[in-house]
């Protein structure tokens, strides 16, 4: 491209959006990139404060923000999900449907780090909804180098930086223990509030077993639901490191591989992760999330509904940002809860 004085340009192209901004009026381009200019655009331009336009001279070696644009949008568009129209050298990324969104740290990191580009996400592994915004791309030049943009692709390595998980549907299972509601000495407050959160996803709960702190009882509960078909079992109850507490021991005596027990996150310190022959997860839910608005749970019931594998690394992770501040207006997910 090369810049020219205004009075000059008529037949000239234009190689970016000109923009004009009047206060509580317009924000938006009055002349879009590719434009040729005419006599009667020179007063236009003029009002905008523009005594010189670029105007395009297409070369090997660069490449104008648009297309550089659509290589960056490239880049991160994974499946289920849908650009907006290039603007100035900015795309957004918009959710096709319902799932979990998954984002490449490393990548993104390395993209935004390499200069005149940049990717702005949503945090990954938390729930989306369809139409939701997911990320936004733009290249900050107006002109880009081609071998710079070449580089940027090779970060990626074959893989976009964004994708997302649908959810799938689940059988639940709830496992309920504590001789306490088992002999009907209290009313069993919890399994009201597991059904509630799960009903924000597609589950069908299959049912529910009370056991009394019998370990032996419990483990034979949850493998009973595993063979009606089970997706998912949830166990309430018995989750402390109390010498009656059986909960964890039925857990393992299933043959369930547990990934971690315990949870750098408040309220939730006492959560189990197991998974059942790798892919059915058994889980140990701690008494906070019976009363506290928000848990370790809400981190970790989008990613089990996506079926994506939780890891001891990942919950090792989530001690930074797992304090929830149990604000008298919960705002979640949109505060720094496991962010």
């Amino acid at each position: 491209m090369k810049l020219m004085k205004t009075q000059d340009a008529v037949g000239q192209v234009l190689c970016h959006d000109i923009t004009q901004i009047i206060k509580g009026v317009t924000k938006d381009a009055v002349f879009r990139k590719g434009h040729v200019i005419t006599e009667e655009d020179i007063p236009v331009l003029l009002s905008v404060g523009k005594d010189n336009v670029y105007i395009w001279e297409k070369g090997e070696k660069k490449l104008h923000e648009n297309e550089a644009a659509e290589i960056l949008r490239e880049m991160c568009q994974g499946k289920y999900m849908h650009p907006t129209p290039v603007k100035e050298g900015k795309i957004e990324l918009v959710a096709d449907i319902d799932g979990l969104l998954k984002v490449n740290s490393d990548k993104i990191k390395k993209v935004n780090s390499m200069g005149e580009m940049m990717i702005a996400s949503r945090h990954g592994n938390f729930a989306v909804k369809k139409g939701d915004k997911l990320a936004g791309t733009r290249i900050i030049p107006l002109v880009i180098e081609k071998e710079k943009m070449e580089s940027a692709k090779a970060v990626c390595e074959g893989q976009t930086i964004l994708s997302l998980k649908p959810f799938v549907h689940k059988k639940v299972g709830i496992v309920t223990t504590g001789n306490e509601v088992y002999y009907h000495r209290i009313e069993d407050t919890f399994t009201p509030v597991i059904k509630e959160k799960l009903a924000e996803y597609d589950t069908e709960v299959i049912g529910q077993v009370i056991c009394n702190d019998d370990h032996e009882k419990i483990t034979k509960a949850i493998l009973s639901f595993i063979e009606k078909g089970a997706d998912l079992v949830l166990c309430t109850g018995g989750m402390s490191v109390d010498p009656d507490d059986k909960t964890p021991l039925a857990i393992k005596n299933t043959g369930a591989k547990i990934v971690s027990y315990g949870a750098p996150v408040l309220p939730g310190a006492m959560f189990l992760l197991s998974y059942y022959n790798e892919n059915i997860p058994i889980v140990g839910l701690p008494g906070c999330v019976m009363y506290a608005k928000r848990t370790i749970f809400d981190l970790a019931l989008p990613r089990m509904m996506a079926d994506d594998k939780i890891t001891a690394e990942e919950l090792a992770e989530l001690g930074e940002g797992g304090l929830c501040l149990n604000c008298s207006v919960c705002t979640f997910p949109n505060c720094g809860f496991g962010k």
